[in-house]
């Protein structure tokens, strides 16, 4: 099984991306953790919750994988929850470090921040985008990381592309 991860800042086309890929391939993605506890939490998030979504997260990618075929999409994974905590608080639970080394992710597919931007009540940052893509870039430079950018067929094709090149 070869996990696919779609990663980048806020508003970037994640989730429009994994839904076209698993449609296109036929299988499993993994939706954003993060979104499903939020719209559940009835207050402001804090640090804490970041580890709760963090263990959200895993937890839903080991459901998928029974679910997924040779391929899983993930909408994000651990890599968002370290960025974000960085930014938010200036650190990173060590379990969220921990197991964030740990995952094993064939292809990132990082989105850029060259569409426009969504509003949406759980995103946060809309003049931020560049900035955090840069971080996305610094933490993803020793991993197998393929930058998407266009329109949203061009984002599809440059994914589809990298895919079936992991594929072979």
């Amino acid at each position: 099984m070869k996990k696919v991860v779609i990663t980048g800042p806020e508003s970037t086309g994640k989730t429009t991306l994994a839904q076209a890929l698993a449609l296109h391939y036929q299988t499993y993605w993994v939706r954003e953790y993060a979104r499903i506890y939020m719209d559940h939490l009835h207050r402001p998030y804090e640090e804490a919750d970041l580890l709760a979504i963090a263990k959200g997260q895993l937890a839903s990618e080991e459901v998928a994988k029974a679910k997924a075929s040779r391929l899983m999409i993930c909408d994000t994974s651990l890599e968002v929850i370290k960025i974000w905590s960085e930014v938010r608080y200036n650190r990173c639970h060590p379990w969220i470090l921990d197991k964030y080394q740990q995952q094993k992710v064939n292809l990132y597919l990082l989105c850029a921040p060259d569409i426009p931007w969504a509003p949406d009540p759980q995103r946060e940052n809309p003049e931020d985008r560049e900035a955090l893509f840069k971080r996305y870039q610094q933490e993803l430079k020793e991993k197998n990381c393929i930058e998407i950018g266009g329109n949203r067929q061009e984002r599809k094709s440059i994914a589809i592309s990298a895919i079936e090149t992991l594929l072979k």
